[in-house]
C-alpha cells in the first residue's frame, strides 16, 4: 500500500484547536506501528473552545468522507491524508473541516 495513512498515531484537530481521539476496530493493517483508521470509525473531539456569539458550541465529533476505495481493509475503505473530515457540534451542526497535522507514510499488514 502506498500513500499517507491516517492512523491511531496521527494528530487530527478541529479548526478551533480541539483534538480528536483516534481509535479503530482495524487489527489487520498498520502504518509505522499504528493501526490504520477505517471509514466506520468514530472520532470524538475534546477541548474545542468554539463559541457562536455567547453560546458555547464545541466540536464533538469528526465525520469523514473521501476515503479510498482502492485501499480497503477487510472491505472497509481506509483513510488517507486527502480524506476530508467535517467537524460537528453536539446538535449536529457543521463547524468546519478537520485539520490533519500528522500522518504515517506507509502501511504493512500484520
Amino acid at each position: 500500500m502506498a500513500g499517507s495513512y491516517l492512523t491511531t498515531a496521527s494528530m487530527i484537530m478541529c479548526p478551533h484547536g480541539g483534538q480528536a481521539t483516534l481509535f479503530t476496530s482495524n487489527t489487520a493493517v498498520e502504518a509505522d506501528g499504528a493501526p490504520v483508521l477505517l471509514e466506520t470509525d468514530v472520532h470524538p473531539v475534546a477541548g474545542c473552545p468554539f463559541t457562536v456569539g455567547p453560546k458555547y458550541s464545541p466540536c464533538v465529533r469528526i465525520q469523514w468522507s473521501a476515503g479510498t476505495l482502492q485501499t480497503t481493509i477487510n472491505g472497509t475503505p481506509a483513510w488517507f491524508k486527502t480524506s476530508i473530515g467535517q467537524c460537528y457540534n453536539a446538535e449536529g451542526a457543521p463547524q468546519g473541516v478537520a485539520v490533519i497535522v500528522y500522518t504515517q507514510p506507509q502501511a504493512d499488514s500484520r
